[in-house]
């Protein structure tokens, strides 16, 4: 994003979005609510339509610059993969042939509404149900990579970060030495783990795969927003579903895998990933603030990212991270 992109949803007025749905066929009836989302901005469009379950829809306005066109369709091709094994996922539609249309600058996207509720992880059975349904949507994505899309690698998920945070002002200069000094160390921990997980397979994921992103109703699971879906370890999609201690952790991902394993295999040597991964969000998350801070949703969303505590934190959680690299639990338990 270049400086004259601090703004990149300014001209995307009600006017603006109705008018793309309606040039798409889809007869709106002007109601708008604006859906939780920072990095695009998703809308819930009230639809003219006689059938209650299509009197609204879900119309997606991507970022504009951060995908290239082919990165967005390989979003949907895996999308569209997954449902025709009958998966719960939420594919776009296809309107006037396509799946990816154009309004302005902006790549749109639309979907069908699907209502749901946040899962009960601490519930034995949604975890052996969200492993076996990632289990299923793992063998689909083994079957070929992304060819469009990022790698989750040390890199491009922590170095290319800490070094854009400490190229810019966003740490304070009482914080500076020891923010660099202890993500440093971080980074060469979380290049130790992969050194020890050795050759694991990379496959495609869908990438944020945290409680956030699922719904539950009482037909179950269906997940949603595969907006970072990229290439990397299994692991990547499991170890958001834990929480806890390491005990409770290795409890909860114990349950995870009777499900998973039902219908695909992790390799253990992806436990040595764990920590690593986690650390490689927390970095990753500094810098997609600082990056998108311009935009004016951001601050007025995170303002606790410009304090001296939020680094203070940050030192503290790398710190934690080093230790838990050092030692493995994980691996430890459930070996």
């Amino acid at each position: 994003m270049s400086a004259a992109d601090d703004t990149p949803f300014s001209a995307l007025t009600p006017d603006c979005i109705l008018s793309a749905l309606e040039g798409l066929g889809i007869p709106c009836d002007g109601r708008l609510l604006a859906l939780n989302s920072y990095e695009n901005r998703v809308w819930q469009v009230g639809v003219d339509a006689d059938d209650p379950a299509a009197r609204f829809c879900v119309a997606k306005f991507y970022r504009p610059g951060r995908w290239s066109e082919a990165a967005i369709l390989e979003e949907h091709g895996f999308l569209a993969e997954l449902a025709e094994e009958d998966l719960p996922v939420v594919p776009p539609l296809t309107l006037a042939g396509r799946t990816l249309h154009r309004s302005g600058v902006y790549p749109v996207a639309v979907f069908p509404r699907r209502g749901g509720r946040a899962p009960e992880l601490d519930d034995p059975d949604c975890l052996r149900w969200m492993g076996r349904l990632l289990g299923r949507i793992h063998q689909v994505g083994r079957r070929h990579p992304h060819a469009h899309r990022l790698h989750l690698d040390p890199v491009r998920f922590g170095e290319e970060p800490r070094a854009f945070v400490l190229a810019g002002s966003w740490v304070p200069p009482e914080l500076l030495d020891a923010y660099a000094s202890v993500s440093e160390q971080a980074l060469e921990a979380v290049r130790q783990c992969f050194e020890r997980a050795g050759g694991v397979s990379v496959i495609r994921l869908h990438g944020d795969c945290h409680a956030g992103n699922v719904l539950w109703t009482d037909a179950g699971p269906h997940f949603v927003d595969f907006d970072d879906t990229l290439n990397g370890p299994a692991i990547q999609d499991l170890w958001m579903l834990l929480s806890g201690d390491e005990h409770a952790m290795a409890r909860q991902l114990d349950t995870v895998l009777e499900g998973y394993e039902c219908f695909a295999r992790l390799d253990p040597r992806e436990l040595h990933l764990v920590e690593a991964l986690r650390t490689l969000r927390l970095l990753h998350y500094s810098a997609w603030l600082a990056r998108r801070w311009a935009d004016p949703a951001f601050p007025a969303a995170f303002p606790w990212f410009a304090s001296p505590r939020y680094w203070q934190d940050q030192i503290l959680a790398l710190r934690e991270q080093i230790a838990l690299m050092a030692e493995s639990p994980l691996v430890r338990l459930m070996a």
